[in-house]
């Protein structure tokens, strides 16, 4: 079985499910069980150690993935485990809903306060009105109905859970930008 086939095409479209499946259940649970492990993370290393798993995706899915850098020294307190699901399921969800041949982007902005970690895809933008339904438990947005539509409401609880906020803004006809807000340390 030749690397390139569609056999291989298809175990990677199961390996990506099964591992954000299994991401979103141990999110889940940590959440349910209050065990955060706070601690203080670099936000370069962070971005650096995201963008290889989601570098790898993109290519798979032919789009341009593109990384602002972040410069050191800059850190969060934050369970890194929640942060890394919750970013890895916006960039996931951006890869998935962006048209083909797009182009996703992952931007860090930083302040003297704060650190917004920024998603943008270009999936053509939302409904009038829906980008809060996006993180409604069971609300799915694609037609193929993939997923359980579960990633949002987890990722928003998640980011919740660490002191921070995550919220989508809509740019109609273009797509969608996801911000996590958290707060420097």
């Amino acid at each position: 079985m030749g690397v390139g086939g569609s056999t291989a095409a298809l175990l990677g479209r199961s390996l990506r499910r099964l591992s954000t499946l299994i991401d979103s259940s141990v999110a889940q649970v940590r959440l349910e069980s209050a065990s955060l492990v706070m601690e203080r993370v670099d936000v370069a290393q962070f971005i650096e150690e995201i963008e290889v798993a989601a570098s790898m995706e993109a290519n798979a899915r032919d789009l341009s993935f593109e990384v602002t850098p972040v410069a050191p020294g800059i850190d969060v307190a934050v369970d890194r485990q929640l942060l890394a699901g919750a970013v890895v399921n916006l960039l996931q969800n951006a890869f998935k809903f962006t048209c083909p041949q797009g182009r996703v982007s992952l931007n860090t902005v930083v302040t003297a306060q704060s650190v917004l970690i920024e998603v943008h895809d270009q999936c053509g933008g939302l409904p009038v009105g829906k980008a809060e339904e996006l993180f409604q438990p069971f609300v799915q947005r694609n037609v193929a109905q993939t997923g359980l539509g579960l990633g949002l409401s987890i990722s928003r609880r998640s980011i919740q859970a660490i002191g921070g906020q995550l919220r989508v803004r809509d740019m109609p006809g273009v797509g969608c930008v996801f911000t996590v807000e958290l707060s420097r340390v």
